[in-house]
């Protein structure tokens, strides 16, 4: 049932793929030119390849040891990769294995949404010194890596453990759109046929799902409009979220806020009370799909592509192909258009997650790896530090995958030079098996991204990835000003399973009394207290206690 969710990332994902960019002419970090310490091949160019033995995941459409990008890196610095490697499918499992049997490689390069070491494991190989820390490797070889940890504090405190050890590098890829993830998108077709506005605040909201439910806005004469619908599954499709931070804020996550740099929780607090009040109010009066809380994106979808004409008024997604059919000649697209984050009794926040940051790390060297292996290895990922590297690494190779700009060719980013464009595949083409995929996310922060050259047309789905753009800039800046940083926190690896445990039965128990409250099945008068009561047994406080302890030793606040 999960198909169409999967697909829908792969989706997403694919389209960041095609969307890594260089940066602008002027950064140090990733510039076209990258530093000759880094591009510069091994110093006998003469001499025997090194041979490294790494750990990889495969996607099906690649080929390692054939492909052009891995024959670039060997002829650049005078390596040979001897790849262990392991399909997609239970891929965690068996890295697992390999590292348990004592018989592991010199590097594990992962791809990080498929598998990729925890922040636990990092610190409990790194002591056990099966994980070798990087910080002298990077000072002496890693020009590139350096200089972007020095300019982004943010990516320092990402791959840097309490104890200042840097145990592995992850994928540091920070996608706009995501890092907004709970948008509403709006039929504005609707909107304009009932001579409404967009609306602006909650109550607005109110009246409008009212009139999508009350007035026929689709004109077939049945009362068969779905003022609001959403899904149980990530990708920002959880109704209330959106609907809730016009009270509180919501990350969609753990429910966790930090005030005066005090972690707390969200969820017994009196304005959210007053939130679910409000989505219950919408609930009882049928302005909320119940299947919203229940449905997954596959259900979801039927309703924005209801076969019979279009049914959706207004849908919860990270983007509007969540539920609609984005592709060329399908008009009902363009009528799902953003709501900007609504204003409520006590804000107007926005989710937002860091950039779709994912704790861990996707590359590290054991204590298996020669010195000559991990300079040559450390050497590899600095070069992916720079614009060349990392789009070739993760886009394909230039001439292949992708092309300097052309004249008049402009870059997702406002104000922004355009440095990269894509080379489109035909139908039909052959694999094309000259970049390291999801393997070869390192480095992409935002403004390489923004450089990369998109079409201006919001509605062509060529151009998705400009619409997903502008409907966020209305999203930017509405997260509060102090935001819990789960993506930097190191939990002590003793504490590891008992927050754990904690989080999941927390989140469980705030997750189905929320829907409890907003259904009817609990009284938000009666029940209450004892709600509040219960996240006390649940050891709520002892969760907070020990997500406090990871943040004061956080690398980011030092």
């Amino acid at each position: 049932m999960k198909r169409r969710s999967v697909s829908t990332l792969v989706f997403i994902l694919m389209f960041s793929i095609v969307l890594a960019a260089c940066s602008s002419k002027d950064e140090t970090s990733a510039s076209t030119k990258p530093s000759t310490e880094t591009a510069s091949p091994t110093a006998a160019q003469a001499a025997k390849p090194v041979e490294i033995s790494v750990f990889a995941q495969q996607a099906n459409d690649m080929d390692l040891k054939t492909n052009l990008f891995t024959k670039h890196l060997e002829s650049k610095f005078n390596a040979k990769f001897k790849f262990e490697i392991i399909p997609y499918d239970g891929a965690k499992e068996k890295r697992q294995i390999s590292l348990a049997s004592g018989d592991y490689p010199e590097a594990y390069i992962l791809t990080a949404y498929i598998d990729q070491f925890s922040q636990a494991d990092l610190l409990k190989f790194g002591k056990q010194g099966v994980l070798l820390p990087l910080n002298d490797l990077i000072d002496q070889y890693a020009p590139n890596i350096k200089k972007a940890m020095e300019k982004d504090p943010t990516l320092k405190s990402f791959i840097t453990a309490p104890d200042g050890k840097i145990y592995g590098l992850g994928s540091y890829t920070q996608c706009f759109h995501c890092s907004y993830p709970n948008k509403m998108w709006i039929n504005t077709s609707w909107l304009k046929k009932l001579n409404l506005e967009m609306p602006k605040t909650t109550e607005d909201f109110k009246k409008v799902l009212q009139a999508f439910k009350k007035s026929d806005p689709n004109g077939n004469g049945k009362a068969d409009e779905v003022p609001l619908s959403g899904s149980i599954e990530d990708f920002g499709v959880r109704v209330i979220p959106f609907l809730m931070n016009g009270f509180i804020y919501n990350d969609d996550r753990n429910y966790l806020n930090l005030v005066n740099g005090k972690v707390d929780t969200a969820a017994n607090k009196p304005e959210w009370k007053e939130g679910l009040a409000y989505i219950k109010s919408l609930y009882d009066e049928g302005l909320i799909d119940p299947g919203a809380f229940t449905q997954n994106a596959e259900a979801f979808k039927k309703i924005g592509e209801n076969a019979g004409g279009q049914i959706l008024g207004a849908g919860a997604g990270m983007h509007p192909a969540i539920f609609v059919n984005i592709d060329k000649g399908n008009k009902n697209s363009a009528d799902y258009n953003p709501v900007p984050p609504l204003t409520g009794p006590h804000g107007s926040f926005a989710t937002h997650d860091g950039g779709g940051l994912t704790p861990g790390a996707k590359f590290v060297l054991t204590n298996k790896a020669s010195k000559e292996a991990q300079i040559a290895l450390i050497k590899m990922v600095d070069y992916m530090y720079t614009t060349e590297g990392q789009t070739n690494a993760a886009s394909g190779m230039e001439g292949i995958d992708w092309r300097k700009p052309k004249d008049g060719e402009v870059a997702l980013g406002k104000g922004v030079t355009p440095q990269i464009a894509t080379i489109p595949t035909v139908d039909g083409q052959p694999p094309r098996n000259a970049g390291w995929s999801g393997m070869g996310h390192f480095y992409q922060p935002k403004e390489y991204r923004d450089s990369f050259v998109q079409g201006t047309d919001v509605y062509d789905s060529a151009n998705y990835e400009r619409r997903l753009y502008d409907a966020t800039l209305l999203y930017q800046g509405h997260e509060p000003k102090e935001l819990f940083p789960m993506w930097a926190i190191w939990i002590d690896p003793a504490l590891t399973d008992e927050a754990s445990i904690l989080q999941t039965n927390i989140k469980n128990y705030i997750d189905q009394s929320s829907l409890q409250f907003i259904t009817g099945n609990k009284d938000l008068t009666k029940d209450w207290d004892a709600y509040v009561k219960g996240l006390e047994n649940l050891k709520v406080g002892r969760y907070l206690e020990i997500l406090q302890k990871a943040y004061d030793t956080a690398a980011i606040k030092k």
